[in-house]
């Protein structure tokens, strides 16, 4: 199936608007698109009429454009007449918001519209969704605009099967600074599932990493998933739910799918490559970590701070992960110390962490990190700043990105999340190297790398 008219569409129907309910969700979308996005939108209701002095088509038939996505968001029961009319009028594709399919229940009914998609090649996101946000283009969320929390464009695509996880997510990416491509709620994933959506990803050239909210899989999914992801080419991160007996309950009240046995699925997703994701912060920050370096490392951490106290916080949280912090040999010790302003060569320590004190400046940490950028016994650095040491200027970041332009060795840098140091940590971001907020957040990155496993 094309799937490009259903991602990228140049026109959209809402089908099910309310002459008389503002709140329905098909007006929330059909007014969020008109008002905001610059998609060509038409509303649409069997008993036609005008909303805010717009025309309300009765059919889609009647719309004089022609159609790439149509928005259902009628009752259950007459979604299969509503499709079949969407396919006779030659839509490119649909999306069904519409709940009560097999999630309550109603299997038959929902096989009915996959059976008629499948003949009529007709792709279809859903049922039982929130469907797709395109950043700059499209919204089919049914939430009001105001209350989202919306990421800027960037390269990292979200696909999870509920659409309360992706809207979390997405306001998470929002906070972190983590832009994305494109993010799709897919419900009960009736017809395109993870497996189409790999395939997607794997040609558009505006995605660099994929991540998955996973519920479960239907019969022989799982391993299809796990056979596609070589072939993709891309970073993938999945979270699963349903690891606990309770857990998988709950997934199958919520969009009918089989959990499965989790550390099945655990060691088959490590086996083809996958980086899972332990939770939700996980997803966020592992994306943003291999969105910027889609390389794997062995997880020798070398670490440079202002703070010792920072410092065995970030020792102990490596090794809890299983990454290692080597102590330097005497030769890189002496060279990191020689590498120094003489105000901190005595009270600086050059072990791993490499303390280089509260009295320390840009110069010392550009030095620094310019000396572990050459060390062999590590293949990456995380890097502690603490913008109210006195010696540390805004442009810090800036100097860093260069070591890494110059040397290639990844830096991660830790900086407190506050508005008056943007300018340090724009100075990393817009040279396309991680921030972290969390001196864990910033372990969490180094861990993403650990696990990825380049085809």
């Amino acid at each position: 199936m094309d799937l490009k008219r259903l991602f990228k569409p140049g026109t959209m129907a809402v089908i099910g608007v309310s002459l008389s309910n503002e709140s329905h969700p098909a007006n929330v979308i059909y007014n969020k698109n008109r008002l905001r996005y610059p998609v060509e939108v038409y509303p649409v209701n069997g008993k036609g009429g005008f909303i805010r002095g717009e025309a309300v088509y009765p059919k889609i038939s009647d719309i004089p454009s022609k159609i790439d996505l149509a928005i259902i968001a009628t009752k259950a029961d007459i979604v299969p007449a509503v499709m079949a009319e969407c396919v006779e009028s030659g839509v490119g594709g649909a999306v069904v918001i519409s709940g009560g399919f097999s999630e309550a229940g109603f299997v038959d009914l929902q096989n009915r519209i996959v059976s008629m998609a499948r003949e009529a090649d007709f792709p279809f996101i859903g049922p039982n969704c929130l469907g797709i946000f395109s950043p700059s283009h499209m919204d089919t969320f049914f939430i009001p605009g105001e209350r989202m929390v919306i990421p800027g464009h960037g390269r990292v695509a979200m696909v999870s099967q509920s659409g309360g996880i992706l809207v979390d997510h997405m306001a998470k990416c929002a906070l972190e600074g983590v832009g994305i491509s494109l993010a799709v709620s897919i419900g009960n994933k009736a017809l395109i599932n993870e497996i189409d959506m790999l395939r997607y990803f794997r040609e558009d050239p505006g995605t660099d990493v994929i991540t998955f909210y996973l519920e479960g899989f239907g019969e022989n999914e799982g391993r299809a998933f796990a056979l596609a992801v070589p072939e993709c080419g891309k970073p993938v991160i999945v979270l699963k739910s349903g690891k606990t007996p309770a857990g998988s309950t709950a997934v199958k009240s919520h969009t009918a799918s089989i959990a499965g046995d989790y550390e099945v699925f655990s060691s088959v997703m490590s086996q083809y490559g996958v980086v899972e994701a332990t939770d939700e912060y996980e997803i966020v920050t592992f994306a943003e970590s291999l969105s910027c370096y889609k390389r794997t490392i062995k997880g020798n951490i070398g670490i440079i701070t202002g703070s010792g106290g920072h410092g065995a916080l970030a020792t102990d949280t490596c090794l809890s992960h299983g990454l290692k912090v080597p102590t330097f040999r005497e030769a890189e010790q002496t060279k990191l110390f020689n590498s120094v302003s003489p105000a901190i060569k005595k009270i600086a320590s050059f072990s791993n962490p490499v303390d280089l004190t509260g009295s320390s400046t840009d110069d010392d940490f550009v030095a620094a990190a310019l000396a572990l950028s050459r060390n062999k016994d590590i293949d990456c650095i995380i890097m502690l700043l603490l913008p109210y040491i006195p010696g540390i200027t805004m442009d810090l970041g800036a100097r860093l990105s260069l070591v890494y332009q110059q040397e290639g060795m990844p830096i991660i840098a830790y900086v407190p999340h506050m508005d008056k140091y943007n300018m340090l940590i724009e100075g990393f971001t817009l040279n396309n190297m991680p921030v972290a907020h969390s001196v864990e957040d910033a372990v969490h990155m180094a861990e993403a790398m650990r696990r990825y496993r380049s085809c």
